[in-house]
């Protein structure tokens, strides 16, 4: 049984579209109905439906970022095998996948032999970078560099 009527439906959905807000457009009926059943108050709702919100911008932000950056593929620390890669310091690695290199502007620079692992070392950083709201773009040492 729903809370709303379809003629209110339609009116909230329509001015929330107009507002881009369409997760409230998409949600603010289940939450209504949840809200009542589990007795919240207006407060309540209107706060899990502008949670909601939020939370659905953020994850749309990240996967525009990491499509934004041109990743040859998307690559994370969690898929990367560093039993295999017992060279490369882990404890660094997830330090620089926190970004304070970022706020200080500080370069990182991966080097080693042929599938060591710097390219995925490379994206994984980037893409934690994205999650932390940073616009990345990759690229190739060749390409930055005319193909040497």
């Amino acid at each position: 049984m729903s809370a709303f009527q379809p003629i209110e439906q339609a009116a909230i959905q329509q001015y929330a579209r107009q507002l881009y807000l369409t997760t409230v457009a998409e949600q603010f009926a289940r939450l209504a109905e949840e809200a009542v059943r589990k007795k919240q108050s207006h407060l309540n709702y209107l706060e899990a439906l502008l949670e909601a919100e939020v939370e659905e911008r953020d994850r749309r932000a990240v996967i525009r970022r990491i499509k934004e950056a041109h990743f040859p593929a998307v690559k994370t620390l969690e898929e990367f095998d560093f039993l295999a890669a017992p060279q490369i310091p882990v404890a660094l690695i997830k330090k620089l996948s926190e970004g304070e290199y970022l706020e200080r502007k500080e370069p990182v620079i991966l080097l080693g032999e042929t599938g060591t692992g710097k390219s995925h070392l490379a994206v994984a950083l980037a893409v934690a970078a994205c999650r932390q709201r940073k616009r990345v773009r990759f690229s190739l040492c060749g390409w930055a560099f005319g193909g040497v």
